[in-house]
């Protein structure tokens, strides 16, 4: 199938799908004509391609779960490298978790402090003559 027709069925812009193929994450042939020609599994690749980017895995490595025997995600007889590639991922998805609240717990001490600071201060107006 052409990349239209990839593009259509998978609703993802050939631009995306061109990127992917320059990043080893999907292959297509060549027609005579130099136009790319994907086989029907391209449709589930790109699918899973959009699954991997959407849980924040970067290309490197979702090249590295589709080293795997297992390209689908929803297939769970994974690879152990598979597991790996998730738990460290739900590592650093927690730390950012983390980080963020803290952050959130400072920014609220600075509403609040800010808030009774401007509460304490006389209000000082300045006329002009």
């Amino acid at each position: 199938m052409k990349i239209s027709e990839l593009s259509r069925l998978t609703n993802v812009s050939p631009r995306a799908i061109r990127h992917y193929e320059e990043k080893g994450l999907l292959t297509a042939g060549r027609l005579d004509n130099d136009y790319r020609e994907f086989s029907e599994s391209a449709v589930d690749r790109v699918r899973s391609i959009q699954l991997y980017l959407k849980l924040g895995f970067t290309a490197d490595e979702i090249r590295s779960l589709f080293q795997c025997e297992v390209a689908s995600p929803d297939d769970y007889e994974y690879c152990e490298e598979m597991q790996e590639i998730y738990e460290e991922k739900l590592r650093k998805v927690q730390s950012q978790i983390d980080s963020m609240l803290q952050l959130k717990r400072l920014l609220k001490r600075q509403v609040a402090l800010t808030a009774a600071s401007k509460e304490q201060k006389p209000q000082i107006s300045i006329r002009h003559a």
